[in-house]
């Protein structure tokens, strides 16, 4: 049985979460989780571009470290990148100390991205003075941004699994964390890929935080119901945005 979307009581109930984003128009909020793939992250990038889709990936800091060019070329096509732990570990079988520990060592591989940018754009500064060279900053969920919203640093938790006491701390480390409020369980091999895209465009509403995942084990789902998904979002007169 499969839980395609979040029930209103639990969003209420654990409300220090965002679920999902209101009051920003007929808007969807795209999210993937557990990347970057050296494969599968670039065709959801191929995928989205023709339409101008910006979304959100919440990466894992191991795949970080392994794929920082894929992360990298995330930033410059606009997308954002957002905190899902070094480890993808479950905040509720793991102490405080090593959960915050975990989420820590995946924002240093975030800002080691940003850094490489940082070190790339100089380099061609210098190269040709007269380019105009693209600010990626404002991409990263992190915390060198300017304005109130780009300021916002992402974390969603692996799983959905976190402690209120780790939502506490988390948030006290200047992060927003978003939950969501559909998702697709394109991570399991045996899914109704027909039923989830029927669920996903049936509950589909302004200011739905929707999850997908650029992973192995969910790539042949996730091939299956994106491409459709976009099109009926389209169709219906939705847009996408980041968080």
């Amino acid at each position: 049985m499969h839980f395609f979307s979040v029930p209103s009581t639990i969003q209420r109930l654990i409300s220090s979460c965002t679920w999902r984003k209101e009051g920003q128009g007929k808007v969807i909020f795209l999210t993937f989780d557990d990347g970057p793939h050296p494969e599968i992250t670039p065709w959801v990038m191929d995928l989205l571009a023709p339409h101008q889709i910006k979304a959100t990936f919440f990466c894992v800091g191991e795949n970080l470290s392994k794929y920082p060019d894929v992360a990298k070329k995330l930033l410059t096509n606009g997308h954002r990148i957002g905190n899902h732990t070094m480890h993808h570990i479950k905040g509720w079988r793991n102490r405080n100390s090593d959960y915050m520990m975990d989420i820590e060592n995946c924002e240093n591989e975030i800002q080691k991205i940003q850094l490489q940018l940082d070190q790339e754009a100089e380099e061609v500064k210098q190269h040709d003075a007269g380019t105009e060279i693209i600010n990626v900053q404002s991409n990263i969920a992190g915390p060198k941004t300017t304005s109130k919203r780009e300021n916002r640093k992402l974390f969603r938790p692996p799983y959905g699994q976190i402690k209120p006491s780790q939502i506490k701390l988390t948030k006290s480390m200047g992060y927003e964390v978003v939950q969501w409020s559909d998702l697709s369980c394109d991570y399991d091999k045996h899914l109704d890929c027909g039923q989830s895209l029927s669920a996903l465009v049936k509950n589909a509403k302004p200011g739905s935080i929707v999850v997908f995942h650029d992973s192995e084990k969910a790539e042949n789902q996730l091939k299956q119901i994106l491409p459709k998904y976009l099109e009926a979002m389209m169709a219906a007169g939705f847009t996408f945005e980041t968080l």
